[in-house]
């Protein structure tokens, strides 16, 4: 009989379908996927440490999408949730997936599609957050620079729409939480990281970072922002749910609601 394992795998999504590929390889007992950063040896399982494989990511990346073009899609926006045991309700959503012969994948009375699928919704919830509350503001090297602090790691879901919408401008989203951003150069988008002296939020308050200019468009956008918003009609409540709280640091707009 063998004996259970414990995967560990280096935190990226390509690492975690390495992870899958070798399970179902070497047909293991997974009682468990762990990032390395966050690994604890469990007492009735041996630890494997996995190494990314690009070519066996990719052969569980097609084989699940030959089963359901969703599935994959849920299975990566679950995964960027960074929810804690992710990798391992994941990994029972591949399982099952696999085995099946008609469209069980969709099957919601199932406890472990429903949680993936949840989290999945929530994940691309504040994907669209993103991508409609960015606020860049221009650097003194001609980069348009904006911060973010999102629920769930949505930078490389969100890099193709502005890499669209702004493909003739040099941008840098920088994710304050995470400690790494997406940098585009007119050419491509790569991944960088950044020693930060301090984080830049969407202020008036003057910043050597940044161009005059930029906080001449900043107050532009206050006055008209003012200017359009009537407070008799203003629904709070459902405003707050629309634009939460925790993104009012980032937005020109809300800098005295802050």
């Amino acid at each position: 009989m063998k004996k259970s394992k414990t995967l560990i795998y280096d935190g990226s999504f390509n690492g975690f379908l390495t992870a899958v590929f070798i399970a179902f390889e070497e047909k293991l007992q997974v009682v468990d996927i762990q990032r390395n950063t966050q690994s604890q040896n469990g007492l009735f399982s041996e630890t494997e440490t996995i190494f990314t494989n690009v070519t066996k990511a990719k052969r569980v990346w097609n084989g699940v999408r030959a089963k359901s073009n969703n599935a994959i899609t849920t299975i990566y926006f679950a995964f960027l949730s960074e929810t804690e045991g992710v990798e391992m309700m994941c990994y029972t959503y591949i399982q099952k997936l696999m085995i099946t012969k008609d469209k069980k994948q969709a099957d919601f009375s199932d406890s472990t599609i429903l949680y993936i699928s949840q989290l999945a919704r929530k994940v691309g919830r504040e994907k669209h957050r993103m991508e409609a509350f960015v606020r860049f503001q221009l650097t003194q090297d001609d980069i348009y620079f904006a911060n973010i602090e999102p629920d769930f790691n949505v930078l490389p879901l969100i890099s193709k729409h502005f890499r669209n919408r702004y493909a003739d401008q040099q941008w840098l989203i920088y994710d304050v939480k995470r400690g790494y951003g997406i940098f585009y150069n007119l050419e491509r988008v790569e991944i960088i990281s950044l020693d930060l002296a301090e984080i830049h939020f969407n202020r008036t308050r003057k910043s050597k970072a940044f161009t005059a200019n930029e906080y001449d468009y900043q107050e532009l956008w206050n006055n008209y922002f003012k200017s359009t918003n009537i407070k008799s009609r203003i629904n709070r409540k459902l405003h707050t749910q629309h634009v939460p709280k925790r993104y009012w640091k980032y937005l020109s707009e809300k800098k005295e609601a802050v």
